[in-house]
């Protein structure tokens, strides 16, 4: 008699135990009735009936995925190794269990898929220096491509661009060329420069002459100072003026006595 009543007691509390789940509050519950699509219950106490209902959990945090490395084609015709790191969420349960089988397997395909695309139309150049935009160009895509699944995806980030070692000495050339080719603009720039100055301190020269002498007294206490060894005589600029004047006297005549008589 004790174990007849003490079974039915039993099962009922198993029935119970069974009905009752509990859900934190990150996590969400989407319930079918007979295989039919319920609501979408928690957190917190849940009552599910066994057989009759039916209930998937889903997770409603920020799941990070690694996106498998891919080999891509840029549009240079250059093969490259890109990997990368997705961050979404789950915004709508209903969605993700009902429009999609596995969201996130789902998720991990067309991340692969986009990255290839989006990558392969763009020079290595712009894969390199650019990976912002980039990023912000896959997520786009890809979150709208997800709405209809309940994803929202939050951001995309490429981890690493590999290259074989052919191209990165080829690279390494090229940014040694470009290096050596500004060295001679600049040096250029810097001889225009100083040309421009030099010819602007002529004029001022020519223009007064005690800015000359200044100059030539200068020289010669910067000789003096380098080579202690040598004497500098200084010679007055009107000392050379009477020579030439001079030479001129002393040739005039000669000039005249070869000319023949008209």
């Amino acid at each position: 008699m004790i174990i007849s009543y003490l079974v039915p007691v039993v099962l009922v509390v198993l029935l119970i135990a069974a009905s009752i789940r509990i859900l934190p509050e990150y996590k969400r519950g989407v319930v079918f009735f007979l295989g039919r699509y319920q609501k979408v219950k928690g957190p917190g106490l849940v009552i599910v009936i066994p057989a009759i209902q039916k209930m998937q959990v889903v997770d409603l945090r920020v799941i990070t995925m690694d996106v498998p490395e891919q080999d891509v084609i840029s549009q240079d015709n250059v093969t490259v190794k890109v990997n990368a790191v997705l961050y979404f969420r789950v915004v709508d349960p209903e969605k993700a269990i009902i429009q999609v089988e596995n969201f996130t397997q789902a998720t991990s395909q067309l991340a692969q898929t986009t990255l290839r695309s989006v990558l392969g139309k763009h020079d290595l150049d712009e894969m390199l220096s650019e990976r912002d935009k980039l990023n912000d160009d896959i997520q786009e895509i890809l979150d709208a491509q997800t709405d209809s699944w309940g994803i929202k995806v939050a951001n995309v980030e490429i981890k690493h661009v590999d290259l074989d070692e052919s191209m990165i000495r080829a690279i390494a050339r090229q940014a040694e060329a470009e290096r050596e080719r500004r060295a001679k603009v600049i040096h250029a720039e810097g001889e225009l420069q100083a040309s421009k100055k030099l010819v602007e301190a002529a004029n001022v020269m020519q223009e007064n002459s005690a800015a000359l002498q200044l100059r030539y007294l200068q020289t010669m206490s910067d000789m003096s100072n380098k080579n202690a060894s040598t004497i500098v005589f200084p010679l007055p600029m009107d000392i050379m003026e009477a020579f030439r004047d001079m030479k001129a006297k002393h040739v005039s005549p000669v000039q005249n006595a070869d000319k023949p008589d008209q």
